[in-house]
Order: C-alpha cells, then structure tokens, then sequence
C-alpha cells in the first residue's frame, strides 16, 4: 500500500511512518521542504495527488508550542495550518482520477466539553463551545468529500487526547521539570486526562488506513476516539509519571499560573478535562499496545 502523509516528519509522523515502513508499505511525505521520499505542498497543489492508496493529513502549528505567545497571530497560525493543509489534500483526493481507498484526518478531543461527570463516545453529540472546539469543527468539515468520491474512499477522523512518547508531544516539556523533582499536579488535579502512547495512536491511524470492507464506504466521516481505554485523572498521570521516573511530584502549578503563562483559552487543555471513551476505536478490533499509564510510562522512561 501506498501512503501519502501530510506532517509526517512531526512526532506523531514519525512514529506513523515507522510503523507502516515495517509493515512493508510506501510512504510519502508531504513536507515545507522537497527532499528525498517527500513532495511539497505546492507540488500538491500543481501536479495533483501522486498515486497512493491510503492518505493522512498530520500537519498543523504545535498547540503547546512554548516558544509562542497566545495571541491573534498564533491562533490564526492554529487555524490556517490545520484547515488549509486539509483542504488542500482534500481537494486533490477529489480531483484524483484515481482517488485513495482510506482519506484519515487527526484532529482532537478538543470538542468535547470538559466535564467531571461526562462520558463521550465516538457518537456523543456535541457544538463548539469554544476556540478549539470551533477549530475542531472547522477542521474536520474541511476535510469532508464530495458524495461522488465518498461512494469508494471511506473518509475517517481520529480524535487524540495528550499524545505521550518518547521524543516528542506532551512529555518533552514534561520531562525536565519532573526529573529535576519539579513536577505537579495541574489546577485542581481532579479534571480527566486523555492520552495516548504515540504507538498505539499510530497502530490506529494504521487500522484505519485499511481498505473498507465489501461494503462500500458511507458517505460520512467515521469518527474513532484516538484515546487509551483507562480513564485518568491529572492526579494520577502526576503521580504515576513520578513513580516510574522514581521523583517527587510535590509542586502543583496553580490554575491561575498555567492561564498566565499559555493564555486562558490554551490552558483549558491541560487545567480541565474530559472522559474519551475509545468505543467505536475498540469495537473496530484495535488492539493496544499500552491501554494503562503503568505500561505506556514505563516504555516512555525506559525503566
């Protein structure tokens, strides 16, 4: 099989790329840059979609960027970076005389309201609320196929929580502040966490890239929870994060401090929360590699 990955060289792409590598299949990328097993955007835009079979679109601005202020230019960043990649890969699958089987957008969890109590599946119904439950909104309908092409490529969107791995996502900016014994519980602690190991997030992306079944695609996204199946509070990630890395985690950082520091709007991500439940991505048959905190922070620090 073919592949074409919009963002691959970024963390989650890497991983992406690995894995499907190692399963026998062709990857290319769609970079900023031309270089060896890459195309550009531009070139996209131009010459139109190489052949591929499977198509995935990864790119877009980092939202915990730390070198960026929260401010209009980078909110627009957010936005253009994701929609516009997206659009444009859409577009060219649709202009393809020979469009891929599987069209898989990664957005995120965003959309959902964070709540306490709340339990959202794949099907949970939901209205933006705020900037990035808009984004999410904006980002996976510019994603969507005309019914034509929608007949043979089946069109997915996974929805991830906090990615963790090794060499990128949340942990990078994680990892000092706790291995020096700085780390804390966010904001009250309370609020649920969803995450995911970079591995299982790209065995789903993987699952999904496989051709449809006999029967022919639905002319809707398919919607997969890209979570672990083990509900988590900030708490217990803290805390579990500490006894494997063998720290203290004795220093909470205040909400007010995390609002000060990200901008409001950016904080709410890691300040408030929301149960994902992984059903739909479960009922599809993926198997996960690392479904507990235990096991997945482990492989991450390596003990």
């Amino acid at each position: 099989m073919r592949v074409l990955i919009g963002g691959g060289s970024g963390f989650v792409g890497r991983e992406l790329t690995r894995l499907l590598r190692s399963k026998g299949h062709e990857v290319t990328i769609i970079s900023r840059q031309p270089g060896p097993g890459k195309i550009t955007w531009g070139e996209l835009e131009s010459k139109g979609l190489p052949p591929c079979e499977g198509a995935v679109n990864l790119a877009g601005e980092n939202l915990m960027n730390p070198l960026r202020w929260w401010n209009e230019s980078y909110k627009k960043d957010l936005f253009s970076s994701r929609i516009d990649t997206t659009k444009t890969l859409a577009q060219a699958i649709a202009a393809s005389p020979t469009p891929p089987h599987s069209w898989v957008l990664v957005s995120g969890v965003a959309c959902y309201q964070p709540s306490q109590t709340a339990e959202y599946t794949e099907d949970s119904e939901w209205t933006p609320f705020d900037l990035l439950s808009r984004l999410v909104k904006e980002w996976e309908a510019s994603a969507l196929l005309p019914e034509s092409v929608a007949k043979t490529t089946k069109q997915v969107v996974i929805r991830p929580g906090a990615v963790l791995g090794r060499d990128g996502g949340a942990m990078k900016q994680m990892w000092l502040p706790f291995w020096l014994g700085l780390g804390g519980t966010l904001g009250s602690g309370r609020q649920p966490f969803p995450w995911i190991h970079v591995a299982d997030l790209a065995g789903i992306i993987a699952h999904a890239l496989e051709p449809p079944a006999d029967t022919p695609p639905t002319p809707s996204q398919q919607v997969f929870n890209g979570v672990a199946p083990a509900l988590n509070t900030n708490y217990e990630f803290t805390k579990e994060l500490g006894r494997v890395m063998r720290r203290p985690t004795i220093f909470p950082v205040p909400g007010f401090v995390m609002n000060t520091l990200m901008g409001s709007e950016r904080a709410i991500v890691l300040t408030q929360g929301q149960k994902v439940i992984p059903q739909r991505t479960q009922e599809a048959g993926y198997q996960y590699k690392y479904p507990d905190l235990t096991s997945a922070l482990k492989e991450i620090v390596g003990s």
